[in-house]
This record gives C-alpha cells, structure tokens and sequence, in this order.
C-alpha cells in the first residue's frame, strides 16, 4: 500500500485520484466522513474546504492511523505539545482550535500592567493558566503544517511558496484573542524580480491591518514569519532582513537585539557552520507600524532549521537528519514548544522501523550539566536497546526500515497534513 487511500460512499479512492474532489463534495457538510485506509477498517477523517475540499484528521485519532501515514500523530508526550493540549490549545470541534497566548496582540494606550503585590490574607489563590510564547505558536504552526515530518517524496520541494502556502493554511481555524490566527498571520510571498511591484502591494494590503487602530488601541500587531537573512545596525536600531522582503526590512530596538542575541547567539551562529549544506534561521516576529509603512519589531523568536525546512534543536542534530534524508527513511522531528529543554525529548521518532514509533536520541559533548541529566533519564525511561548516538564517536547503524513498509507519496508540493 504505496498512497494513502480513501473510503467514500462505498469507494476507494487514492489520494491523487481526480475524482477525489467530486466525491468529497458530495459529502462536504453531511453527517458521513471519509475513511482513511491506511490501517484495517479505516479510521475516519473530516473534509475541511479551503481553495479546495482537503481530508483532514479528526482530533484525537493521530495514534489510530498507520505509523507510516501522513495523519499519524505520536503521543503528545514525545514533544513539548502535550505540556500544552487542553489548556493553551483547545479543540472545540475539527475545525475550531482555539490557542491561548501570554502575549497580546494589540498595545493599549495608556494602560500599563498592573502592579501586584503578594499579601499575607489573600482573598484567593489563583493557579497559574498555560499560554503559549511566540516560539510555541511558530512550533504549533510547523507542527500543524507537517513541516517537522519527513518523508523521501518531500525532497526539493519545500520552496517559500510550499512554507508560505502551508503555514497560512495550518492557521485556518484556529482562533486566539477573541480574533483568528490567520488574520494575525503573515508571511512573504516568494520573490520575483518581474513581479516585484505586485508582491509590494499585495504585502501592503495584508499588512494594512496594522494601520487600523481600533478605538483605545494605540498598535494592532501581526505575527510575522520568514527566514532572517541579515542584521544591519542603523541610527534607528537594528534592521533585520527577512529572505523575500527584500525591500521592506524591519526594525528592532538596539536593546530588544542585544537581548535577543544573548538569547540566540548558537542558533545566529549555525548559518557560518562549517557544514556542507547551509542551516536556515527561521523567525516568528510580533510586529507593529511604528509610522507609516515603518515595521517594527515587539518580539521574536528564532528556529533553527535545516536546508529543508527542518527544525533543529542545534547543529549536533543536523548530521542525524541529515543522514535520515540520505537514506530515503521516514521520520517526524519533534518540537518542543514552550518546555525549557527538549533533551528529554527524542531527537528523532523513526516511521519506518516498526509498528511504533523508534526514538532516536543524540548526546553532544557541548550539553550542559541539566541537559544531559534530562537526557540520560529518557534514555533510561526508553530502555537499554534505544539508539543512541553520541557525537564525538561514530554515528551507529540507523534501525533497518520494516520489509515491506508504506511510502507515503504525496503531490507536487504537499507537506504532511
């Protein structure tokens, strides 16, 4: 069973079938769902309409679907996203998610936060609510994306108009500060000498939100996402160049970048690695107008990915990933959102090695003392037979792949869904 496969009204149809779309708008807003094929009797699915109709994984089904398939989910607790499931990530029904921030998304003129003081009779002890960071937000939008998963037909094909496409397409539906995400969201259309003027003012319509102020909002923000290509000190602060705006760059405070760089320092350096295929450094930015036209930067968080699109913790993955790729092997990076350190994560869960998921874990000689020890306790947790690399030594045989595993073909340009 090569492609995924889908059970409709009584017929199959294989996902690039061009009677797919027919046969899903016949079922478009009726009580009877598609089945997806990719284990015995099927696990069903929804139909969502975008540009066009789209199957989509029903919530909390992920861990029903073939290891293989493109709609599996391993358990929440492998990444930072179980941490956050329930409480800053609802999901009120399949196509309404609903994400909880600690950041606004608007700056309030003249009101600043309140000043609370602790006191020895208090009239009630609040606990504390999970909100997602900005990082986690550019983690939810990756993972809903597919972005962090592998599969040997996505090689070449993540292009900026492949992220762009996806990401906006990961923010349908979800909903956060009495608004929706995809309003908030922007990232840059893919760049094109002749088209240049068009793509100016297609940005400048979408960024026009910004302008509107409503009434006691001094800034309405939007959530910026692309690859940072340059950092250039100015009178004005930092301009920070993002790869496809090339004529409009953004600003940052000069202390906001000195904090940001103490913060980043590894993931800035990655890009000058002495590496054959160069890193990406991705940035979520919550920015504003500060005049006219003139973006300016509240807050950010950096991604460091590979030249895949392929999020890193830190370049003593990217020979694991890397190494993955070249064997043509299946595999979901997990993220880990808002947790402090992903050590205690796999660094990679292998697809194509069994009926469950394979941890991967990589030890570097650079972690520090707290990192380590979270290591070593989920290597524990997963037995002596985990597969472990440590990175002053040999890198060990990779798990073989099953006999006659699935490979999951996808179209032109589709990432996992």
């Amino acid at each position: 069973m090569d492609a995924a496969r889908y059970f409709i009204k009584g017929q199959s149809f294989a996902a690039s079938d061009p009677r797919l779309q027919d046969a899903l708008a016949r079922v478009y807003e009726s009580s009877e769902r598609p089945r997806c094929m990719c284990v015995p009797g099927g696990v069903e699915m929804y139909v969502a309409k975008h540009a066009e109709f789209v199957i989509k994984r029903m919530p909390d089904t992920g861990r029903r679907h073939h290891v293989t398939c493109q709609s599996f989910e391993p358990e929440p607790d492998t990444s930072g996203l179980g941490e956050l499931l329930g409480e800053a990530i609802v999901e009120h029904a399949p196509e309404q998610v609903e994400i909880r921030t600690a950041f606004p998304l608007a700056r309030v003129a003249g009101r600043s936060m309140p000043c609370r003081e602790a006191t020895e009779d208090p009239a009630a002890v609040n606990a504390p609510r999970k909100r997602m960071s900005l990082r986690a937000v550019l983690h939810f939008l990756y993972d809903r994306a597919g972005f962090n998963r592998w599969y040997p037909a996505m090689d070449g094909r993540r292009s900026q108009a492949v992220i762009r496409r996806y990401l906006l397409a990961a923010a349908q539906g979800v909903t956060l500060k009495g608004g929706t995400l995809e309003e908030r969201l922007f990232v840059p259309e893919q760049f094109r000498a002749a088209e240049a003027d068009e793509i100016g003012e297609r940005r400048r319509r979408r960024l026009s939100m910004l302008l509107s102020p409503e009434t006691d909002v001094q800034f309405k923000m939007a959530i910026l996402i692309g690859q940072l290509s340059g950092v250039e000190a100015t009178a004005y602060g930092r301009r920070l160049s993002v790869k496809h705006m090339p004529d409009a760059p953004l600003y940052i405070d000069n202390k906001a970048w000195a904090r940001a760089e103490r913060a980043y320092g590894p993931t800035l350096q990655a890009v000058d690695a002495d590496v054959e295929r160069k890193p990406r450094v991705v940035m979520a930015a919550l920015i504003y107008a500060k005049r006219e036209h003139i973006y300016q930067v509240e807050s950010l968080s950096l991604m460091l990915t590979t030249d895949q699109w392929i999020p890193l913790e830190g370049l003593h993955e990217l020979p694991l990933i890397e190494a993955l790729q070249r064997q043509g092997r299946q595999f979901i990076k997990p993220l880990k959102y808002d947790v402090k350190s992903a050590a205690g994560f796999p660094n990679a869960l292998l697809l194509d090695a069994g009926a469950t998921p394979v941890a991967l874990h990589v030890v570097s000689p650079f972690m520090d003392a707290r990192e380590r020890a979270a290591k070593e306790s989920a290597l524990r947790a997963s037995g002596e037979t985990a597969w472990t690399w440590m990175t002053d030594k040999g890198m060990p045989d990779l798990p073989p792949p099953t006999k006659g595993h699935r490979t999951v073909h996808l179209g032109t340009d589709r990432p996992a869904s």
